[in-house]
């Protein structure tokens, strides 16, 4: 993650620049030689083959945030940063991004990483369809599809259908006595 912090915090906000493309570290890094604060949310994951470091992955590819003062910050450096291609704008006048989300994403981001979730369905087991909009249907587990996904055999208008959907919306049936 990069960030500067900006002496000028006022009624500062933070707004959100589209890069050029795989240019976001390079766009952070000339900002915050202007002394701009910039974030740029990155997932650190493994090391990539035959390299030292672990491998740096964009949580918003092409994106970074700004914070800075709309009505008193110029923005033509901005504009004119290598790396940056433009300020995302609604009508013309760039739109703050709420501080809230910037956090949010901040902490999601240190949080650990949960395991993938692990299929402990059966083959041919009955189970329970517990995602919104299905309101508990009952389904047939079929197979694994990855770490995450599961294929069932759903009946719908008396008609049988694969289905693949995120192990974490199934549940056991309960075995009634």
């Amino acid at each position: 993650m990069s960030e500067v912090v900006n002496s000028a915090c006022g009624s500062a906000r933070w707004y959100l620049i589209q890069t050029k493309p795989r240019q976001e570290a390079r766009a952070a890094e000339h900002l915050q030689r202007q002394q701009f604060e910039c974030y740029r949310p990155v997932k650190h994951g493994e090391k990539k083959r035959g390299s030292r470091a672990p491998a740096e992955e964009e949580l918003f590819p092409g994106y970074l945030f700004i914070h800075m003062d709309q009505a008193s910050d110029n923005w033509y450096p901005i504009r004119s940063t290598r790396g940056v291609a433009r300020i995302v704008t609604f009508g013309g006048m760039p739109v703050p991004v709420q501080d809230a989300l910037i956090e949010q994403i901040r902490q999601r981001l240190l949080a650990p990483l949960a395991p993938p979730a692990r299929v402990a369905f059966q083959e041919g087991e009955t189970v329970r369809i517990t995602a919104e909009g299905f309101n508990d249907v009952e389904a047939i587990f079929l197979a694994a599809d990855g770490d995450e996904r599961a294929v069932i055999l759903l009946n719908l208008l008396q008609r049988e259908q694969k289905v693949s959907l995120p192990v974490s919306s199934l549940s056991r049936m309960q075995v009634q006595a």
